[in-house]
């Protein structure tokens, strides 16, 4: 490159595939890079609704006009997948004209409710569908996308794996 000129970025889906590379091969050298601990809070608003809070970023989940908690974690689910896709499309090189997940489950509230005969509270049953527009794309690049989907999702991965959750209750009267 001669000195004056620009460098150019290549940009797909969105993203500087450079800068995803740089950071594919520094986290490839150091795995502690690609270590994470979010922690944020939600705080009760009235009714169903929560404020929930992340360092400067802030959301509401439940009441009026926003998905309750099981649609947030379904939206968690279909979001990421469409991260994981467009992320590694770029690596891949391929352009994405159109992306959507539909992501469905069931459960029951019975427990919500207090019976005791009640089912488990949560999902027993979730999936998605993937509505990929990626004319370039070759049957085995969308393979890899689907692999990757699969593999890749932290918010599946945790769904798979029924991470262990502890609860502390703390009380004032």
């Amino acid at each position: 490159m001669m000195s004056g000129q620009a460098k150019t970025q290549e940009m797909i889906n969105g993203y500087d595939v450079g800068q995803l590379r740089g950071r594919r091969e520094q986290n490839s050298l150091d795995a502690s890079l690609t270590e994470r601990n979010p922690e944020l809070i939600a705080r009760w608003i009235g009714a169903s609704r929560a404020r929930v809070e992340f360092n400067d970023i802030v959301t509401h989940i439940g009441g009026d006009g926003e998905l309750n908690a099981m649609q947030s974690m379904l939206a968690a689910l279909a979001a990421c997948d469409v991260e994981v896709i467009t992320f590694h499309a770029a690596l891949l090189g391929i352009q994405i004209e159109e992306l959507s997940i539909e992501a469905r489950g069931h459960f029951n509230i019975r427990a919500l409710w207090g019976f005791e005969d009640a089912p488990a509270a949560g999902y027993d049953e979730m999936s998605c569908v993937v509505r990929l527009q990626a004319p370039g794309a070759s049957v085995e690049q969308l393979a890899q996308l689907r692999e990757r989907c699969e593999r890749s999702s932290p918010v599946a991965d945790s769904l798979r794996r029924r991470v262990p959750l502890t609860l502390e209750f703390v009380s004032k009267t």
